[in-house]
């Protein structure tokens, strides 16, 4: 069994998953990242700092890793996009913005082979590690419905019951706002916001499908997790080197200076 069809297998039985977040076009840290014990590592093409060729060199950078599954959080809830993704070798898409049940069935459709979908055939790098044979590909491609809209959350039991949806995914920052806040980790709705999250992860539970939620660090991941999502994604990469760099910083100028002969090498 392929570490892509063993991770949806995961996915769908609900057990405990651990993923990183990639916004950079690096693949070499990318790649290093892949190797450090994450089981997926997703790629941010909706806010990410690349492009198409970007996301091709981030999902081969994973690859090559040989551990994590590529994932990738995709533009807009479109069939080129999806399509684009998958082809380019992820065997599973974040579709962000979904309201209702419907759209949440228009993502799946985009992406899985008929009949169970619309996918177009043209599997030219996925077919080296997904499928290639559309019933494989339908098998092992994860699809993933982001709730973090007003209308996603009021409509998140119907979307977790579309059938081929494999699981809900919280974007946090969007649905503090959509809860009320004025910006992202807004404490004046702190209980609201506690109180969606309860909601989502109670709905995809009642449904049997995964909870999913994006976490600003490893304690926070936890946290979700033993609340009852089923899997986690760690910050990202763009964070934690602005976030590295910062404390060493702050930890050379609270020191002081060491010995004349000290090398640092």
């Amino acid at each position: 069994m392929s570490r892509h069809t063993e991770l949806a297998a995961r996915i769908r039985a609900r057990e405990r998953v651990l993923g990183y977040w990639i916004t950079l076009d690096s693949p070499v840290s990318t790649e290093r990242i892949a190797r450090s014990g994450y089981d997926y590592v997703a790629l941010d093409a909706q806010h990410g700092l690349f492009s198409y060729e970007g996301m091709l060199r981030g999902i081969t950078a994973i690859d090559a890793g040989g551990a994590a599954v590529p994932w990738v959080r995709v533009e807009a809830n479109d069939p080129t996009y999806i399509g684009k993704a998958l082809d380019a070798g992820a065997s599973g898409v974040i579709v962000p913005l979904v309201d209702d049940a419907a759209q949440a069935a228009a993502a799946v459709a985009s992406a899985k082979y008929p009949p169970l979908g619309r996918r177009s055939y043209g599997p030219m790098r996925s077919a080296l590690r997904v499928g290639p044979k559309p019933a494989d590909s339908n098998d092992t491609t994860l699809v993933f419905a982001m709730i973090e809209t007003p209308e996603g959350l009021a409509n998140v039991a119907a979307i977790c019951a579309t059938p081929g949806l494999d699981g809900v995914y919280v974007g946090p920052s969007d649905l503090c706002i959509a809860v009320g806040g004025a910006f992202p980790n807004d404490p004046a709705v702190a209980e609201e916001f506690e109180a969606a999250l309860v909601t989502v992860r109670e709905a995809a539970a009642a449904a049997g499908v995964a909870a999913g939620i994006h976490t600003a660090a490893g304690a926070q991941a936890a946290q979700r997790l033993a609340e009852g999502y089923t899997f986690a994604t760690v910050s990202s990469d763009l964070t934690h080197l602005e976030q590295a760099a910062k404390d060493h910083l702050a930890a050379a100028t609270a020191t002081s200076a060491t010995a004349g002969d000290a090398t640092g090498y």
